[in-house]
């Protein structure tokens, strides 16, 4: 087994409870420091950035030399980085880094690794998002690569399905990770680079994503909890091709499906409003408090 983005969050809970569960787990991390504590639970981590050549080219080698000629059963592609904040005023080169880490990194792992998979049958686990379904104001970057993700894993299912591998995708709600803070510090630069013009549209919107994500995660599940639902999409025998991690995001992605748009739009705005400073009732108050 090999999952990506394990030094931390759902993907270190994963390579545990999967190790727990009596597979050998290769686990990608950014720093052997990363490492330590999966190695105390029987974890054997590795060196990872997946938009690293060198480090896929390791990886592949890792895998085809294994000692044991263990074959390899599934790739959890879980690594990702957060992104919050208006379309506007997301650089470019903001876009292509978080397009870089969640959808062509994974696209990257899943071809290196696709000839080894062929060769056991394996199963490929892409981890999404409810934002991979359901998308609102102040969550498009990270929304848009989730969708790329959603559209890339059904192709890779059927592309696949002929040949004994399948694809399936795992999308989480709220989890109580280290992520969401990350995410926030980037939302912070961006803001201070916001024009008056730009804070009198956005202003409001940019104070309350912080809240909105808080509220967000502490409503959700924990790592552990998370792990179990993607070790079961792991192992399943006959898998669903999407397994849903949370009451809320089950609550929306059925909602994004049966809603009409402006119905759904309302109902999201509405909850977002909540966060905003408290005199900001519309855009006309935003720029003051921004």
């Amino acid at each position: 087994m090999i999952v990506t983005g394990a030094s931390t969050g759902m993907g270190a809970a994963t390579a545990r409870e999967l190790a727990r569960r009596g597979f050998h787990v290769l686990a990608g991390v950014r720093r052997d420091s990363d490492g330590a504590a999966l190695r105390a639970a029987g974890i054997e981590p590795v060196i990872l950035d997946i938009t690293n050549q060198q480090h896929l080219a390791a990886l592949v080698a890792r895998v085809d030399g294994d000692p044991q000629r263990r074959p390899l059963r599934a790739l959890v592609n879980n690594a990702g980085i957060p992104a919050a904040g208006p379309i506007e005023v997301t650089p470019l080169d903001e876009w292509r880094r978080i397009f870089e880490v969640n959808l062509f990194g994974h696209i990257a792992v899943t071809q290196a690794l696709l000839p080894a998979l062929l060769r056991s049958k394996g199963r490929i686990v892409n981890i999404s998002s409810v934002n991979g379904k359901l998308s609102m104001a102040g969550y498009g970057p990270y929304a848009a690569s989730k969708h790329a993700m959603e559209a890339v894993s059904d192709a890779l299912r059927n592309e696949l399905a002929p040949d004994g591998v399948q694809v399936v995708v795992v999308e989480p709600g709220g989890v109580k990770t280290e992520m969401a803070g990350t995410g926030l510090a980037r939302l912070s630069r961006l803001s201070a680079g916001m024009t008056p013009e730009q804070n009198a549209r956005y202003g409001a919107l940019v104070q309350g994503l912080p809240s909105h994500v808080a509220a967000f995660t502490k409503a959700g599940v924990t790592s552990d909890v998370a792990a179990k639902t993607i070790a079961r999409a792991v192992i399943d025998r006959r898998p669903r091709t999407r397994y849903i991690i949370g009451a809320m995001a089950g609550f929306l992605i059925r909602a994004s499906r049966f809603l009409p748009d402006r119905l759904l739009d309302r109902m999201t705005n509405s909850d977002l409003r909540k966060h905003y400073p408290a005199e900001s009732g519309d855009r006309s108050t935003a720029a003051h408090h921004a």
